[in-house]
């Protein structure tokens, strides 16, 4: 069975598949530049949903002598590809093409054609956030679920989600919603209120939505590229499947980081009660690690070593 980050992919594959050759007929008929710059918004997504499969397929490479954690990192560096891929051949390409369009504006035709394409592609749009939104709960860690009882938002969402194949759909396709909307204001506004200039301002604007777009995925992508541990909820509820066993005393510390977007490492320190033997103390760590990975199949790499309480 896929994942439910490979089934968001896919999803978002084939709708940027189908809205992008749509925009694509709806410029050629309509001459639109905002159409035109959503048609290439969904080529440049398009490739990117191909790098982040892609990256997938390079992270879930076993451990080797060579990289003795795995290749999981590989899919982050292939998601800050695609932020920069969204940054130059997104949003530059863009604000180019609106700025030419500012220089010489063109009234439009086809006007009915091209806005019943976005209302078309809004549908599709709207169906792929909804599959993002759906796999990103089920992808989500069950201490997390268990502790963090409020719904997410979807700025939230992306933030504590360390699978790229879940944030950066999600971004993008709320990036897209947007960019509809924009693209539909320049259409009206060029062809019903007579002012031509604003469909080249609607490029304009989508392209900077898409820099800004970019620069979410890239700074999330940077954060689990240099590190980042799991969100306070895990960390909470494997503090409390620790502090739960009747022979630990106190949980000294615990440090996390993501070696991939389902790989968590996590090193504890433990201060174990009194008068254990070395080899209860070592069953002892056998059970805990036990419980830790049942709680949460991510932890892959889990390193517990004793401690004396923090006082």
């Amino acid at each position: 069975m896929a994942s439910p980050s490979r089934i968001s992919i896919l999803a978002a594959l084939a709708g940027n598949v189908a809205v992008g050759g749509v925009k694509l007929f709806a410029f050629m008929l309509g001459g639109s530049s905002s159409m035109l710059v959503e048609a290439v918004h969904s080529a440049v997504d398009t490739l990117n949903q191909g790098l982040l499969l892609f990256g997938q397929w390079r992270g879930a490479r076993p451990p080797d002598e060579s990289h003795p954690f795995g290749y999981g990192l590989e899919a982050y560096f292939w998601t800050f590809m695609v932020g920069l891929l969204i940054f130059i051949a997104g949003g530059l390409a863009s604000i180019y093409e609106g700025i030419e369009k500012l220089r010489h504006p063109e009234p439009l035709t086809h006007v009915t054609l091209s806005v019943a394409v976005l209302a078309l592609c809004m549908v599709f749009e709207i169906a792929s956030l909804a599959v993002a939104l759906r796999q990103s709960d089920n992808n989500r860690s069950p201490l997390f679920k268990r502790r963090q009882k409020r719904r997410l938002s979807i700025a939230q969402v992306i933030h504590v989600s360390p699978d790229p194949g879940i944030f950066e759909v999600l971004a993008e396709d709320v990036a897209s919603i947007i960019g509809l909307l924009i693209a539909f204001a320049g259409v009206a506004g060029s062809a019903w209120l007579g002012w031509l200039a604003a469909d080249g301002w609607a490029a304009i604007a989508i392209g900077l939505l898409l820099m800004l777009l970019a620069g979410v995925i890239v700074a999330e992508t940077h954060s689990l590229l240099t590190g980042e541990g799991a969100a306070r909820p895990v960390v909470d509820g494997l503090r409390e499947i620790m502090a739960a066993d009747p022979r630990i005393e106190s949980v000294c510390e615990i440090l996390t980081m993501f070696l991939g977007p389902n790989v968590l490492l996590v090193a504890a320190t433990l201060s174990f009660r009194s008068g254990l033997s070395g080899e209860e103390v070592a069953v002892a760590s056998d059970e805990i690690c036990a419980k830790l990975r049942a709680a949460d199949k991510r932890i892959q790499q889990l390193f517990l070593r004793p401690g004396l309480p923090v006082r």
